[in-house]
């Protein structure tokens, strides 16, 4: 069996994967500030298992060249090679892996990405991510971050509003949730959360329609401009966003008039894999490794 994790800044969940089944262990408190209590709050989970290794879903990018993790959200791993320490500690082979390329490879294997050679899944929630699956394989390259759309300064002026990456201009900063909040803000003086702007939007209210139709135009175009370069042939959509489907249908509607392929076929999809898509793809991703 393979222990698995999805770890995020506030819970930990953890699932069993055997041949072909993920089992559901529980969760707990992620331990942010302190290295020992995070390593035993994933330990406490392998008591009692035959395991082959753990599989690791984390909001953070591991360095393929040294294996360290930039994480934010947990301060005590941020920097260490964090494979390396828990397999150490655990006793056992340990892979972490990037959360959005694990969503990726979940819905390439068992979503709606099943059957397409080259799926792009993307996470529209607090803030912007992806992962890249070709061939039924995660692309990693330099520096992990491979699927990275949210991030480079490709929004023009006056929308260029800063991001947590350093940069100006990100996706991110302007069509997560927290983005699309922003945007509303800078439109019509309005702090509302993102739940309440689409809301507004799916009732026909003037001012969410101009905020919605603006988070279209930044939107549509970078990712139009990926599908271009990658040739994926569908985009599942998982984050907080994902689920108002009128969203992604304007946005699938968008992307659809602005990439090369023509295609009267649905690109941008709802993600299939529900609850746990980190749990899903960390159990495929460590079935891979360490049948090896």
């Amino acid at each position: 069996m393979i222990l698995c994790f999805d770890i995020g800044g506030s819970r930990i969940k953890a699932a069993v994967a055997d041949t072909d089944r993920l089992t559901p262990l529980g969760d707990c408190p992620t331990p942010g500030s302190d290295f020992g209590a995070f390593q035993a709050a994933l330990a406490q989970f392998a008591t009692g298992l035959s395991l082959r290794g753990v599989a690791i879903s984390v909001a953070g990018v591991v360095a393929p060249d040294s294996g360290r993790i930039k994480v934010a959200n947990i301060p005590c791993a941020d920097g260490r090679a964090l494979a390396d320490e828990l397999s150490a500690a655990l006793r056992l082979p340990v892979l972490v892996l990037n959360d959005a390329d694990c969503f990726a490879l979940a819905e390439q294997r068992q979503g709606a990405g099943r059957g397409h050679r080259t799926v792009f899944g993307i996470i529209l929630g607090t803030g912007v991510g992806g992962g890249l699956v070709v061939d039924g394989r995660l692309v990693q390259g330099a520096g992990g971050y491979t699927g990275e759309w949210g991030h480079g300064p490709v929004v023009a002026a006056p929308w260029n509003l800063p991001c947590g990456c350093g940069l100006r201009g990100c996706v991110d900063a302007v069509c997560g949730a927290r983005g699309l909040e922003k945007l509303h803000h800078e439109l019509h003086g309005q702090a509302l959360p993102s739940t309440a702007i689409l809301s507004d939007w799916q009732a026909g209210e003037t001012q969410a329609d101009e905020t919605v139709a603006l988070w279209l135009d930044l939107i549509a175009p970078p990712l139009a401009l990926v599908m271009n370069v990658v040739g994926a042939s569908i985009v599942p959509v998982g984050g907080g966003l994902s689920n108002v489907r009128p969203l992604l249908t304007r946005l699938d509607d968008r992307l659809r008039g602005m990439i090369l392929r023509r295609t009267d076929a649905p690109l941008v999809v709802p993600a299939l894999c529900q609850p746990e898509p980190g749990l899903i793809g960390a159990a495929e991703a460590g079935k891979e490794e360490f049948d090896q």
